[in-house]
């Protein structure tokens, strides 16, 4: 429990420094390229899950409030939750529909929020969690049949690697998170008692990329999306999955 707990101020700690600055541009979601990487990775997300009018979803980790906006924007019902009061603050301030989108403080492993949901949602939040916790927590907390619903970082992307490899030099990522490989991760769900798990390679557009060059960079990176060895190295994982 000391070690949990331990884990989860670290998390905190991270949140309120991330909070301090330009919380979006540190994630890379605050230049024009991680616009429309943010942007495709909500479709993708709200899609997975067939979010829209009469759902109700659950997302975790739902830090400033960028994806649970666009997620909003599908009609849902969202309670969003997140470890950190900074980052939350950063969400509030949005001022989304209070009719649609509830925020809570809350460390989602001992999440109690009443369920269950027709879907579970995030970007980029499963690989902060204590995973042993996390996975049988969703499956409790989705209907019989409800969907799983995620974007995360890809183990096997040599910058995702490196990030992990020597995190001191990157501020953006915290000192316990992780990331995914994809034929270990299907397993590990398909032991917590999800099935049809499908987890897809996708996201070749870095932050970074010059906005002229975007379209170009888009397009070249949905082609490698489909070559079989290529893709494996795409910069995140797509992971959708069923309650059984």
């Amino acid at each position: 429990m000391k070690t949990k707990n331990l884990r989860a101020q670290h998390e905190i700690e991270h949140g309120a420094k991330l909070a301090s600055g330009n919380t979006e541009r540190v994630w890379g979601w605050g230049t024009p390229a991680g616009r429309f990487r943010a942007e495709r990775r909500a479709a993708l997300i709200a899609a997975g899950a067939h979010l829209g009018g009469g759902v109700r979803a659950l997302e975790i980790g739902c830090g400033t409030g960028l994806f649970t906006e666009m997620f909003a924007k599908t009609g849902a019902q969202i309670i969003a939750v997140d470890i950190s009061p900074d980052l939350l603050g950063k969400a509030k301030a949005r001022m989304l529909p209070p009719d649609r989108v509830q925020f809570l403080e809350k460390r989602f492993e001992e999440c109690d929020v009443d369920g269950p949901f027709d879907a579970v949602i995030g970007s980029s939040v499963l690989h902060h969690l204590d995973l042993d916790m996390a996975y049988p927590m969703i499956a409790e907390l989705l209907k019989p049949g409800g969907i799983m619903s995620f974007a995360e970082p890809n183990m096997l992307n040599p910058q995702v690697f490196l990030e992990r490899r020597f995190r001191k030099f990157f501020s953006s990522v915290s000192s316990d998170e992780t990331a995914f490989i994809r034929w270990k991760l299907e397993k590990e769900l398909v032991k917590s008692g999800f099935k049809d798990v499908q987890i897809t390679p996708f996201d070749w557009l870095h932050p970074s990329t010059p906005e002229p060059i975007i379209g170009a960079i888009m397009k070249a990176g949905q082609l490698l999306e489909k070559i079989p060895g290529i893709r494996e190295i795409s910069g995140s994982l797509f992971i959708r999955a069923y309650r059984s």
